[in-house]
């Protein structure tokens, strides 16, 4: 059995975002609370909250939002829509992508789409097709058991700066889905 029918969140986008990042599809507690990164074992709001100097995961939810924006830094999933049973990213059934065209046409200077995790990565070939400079990072999820230092370290690179022509690309391939058509 797939599991109920699941429905993600809305980007979080304006027109001056450079850097997108993806996870793939919010966990039971996210979806709970509403929330992107909700799980409270999640590392993602203190691992962007350590490159950008913002103590994110002490701030309120809108207020963490407000601070990814201000520094250029938009946030969605690979998956729209989905059926699963738990979080696990290895449940997920009939999932449907969400339409990058969205995010695109507002962020026009959109430059570097980075993966939180293997499994929103899959889709990493047809951005990096698109000229966007991509990095699959190691996933925040507490299911990773990285430890947090080396996660970190990857983040940071992963967010830094980008250099003159903004197209640097890590050269990281990982299994495309085949889903390409609906980006």
């Amino acid at each position: 059995m797939a599991g109920p029918a699941l429905r993600g969140f809305p980007p979080v986008m304006d027109r001056l975002v450079r850097t997108l990042i993806l996870g793939s599809f919010p966990s039971e507690k996210s979806l709970a609370k509403g929330q992107y990164y909700g799980h409270p074992q999640n590392q993602f709001w203190r691992l962007v909250g350590r490159v950008i100097d913002k103590p994110l995961h002490e701030m309120p939810y809108k207020e963490r939002l407000k601070a990814l924006l201000a520094h250029r830094i938009g946030l969605w999933d690979v998956v729209g829509t989905c059926e699963r049973t738990g979080s696990l990213d290895s449940a997920i059934r009939n999932a449907a992508h969400n339409r990058f065209g969205r995010v695109t046409r507002v962020a026009r200077g959109l430059r570097r789409v980075c993966f939180n995790g293997k499994t929103a990565g899959e889709i990493e070939p047809w951005f990096a097709e698109q000229g966007y400079e991509t990095n699959v990072l190691p996933s925040s999820s507490p299911a990773n058991t990285m430890p947090f230092p080396v996660k970190l370290r990857r983040w940071r690179r992963a967010l830094a700066t980008i250099g003159g022509d903004g197209k640097r690309n890590t050269g990281h391939r990982s299994r495309f889905t085949g889903h390409a058509s609906s980006c």
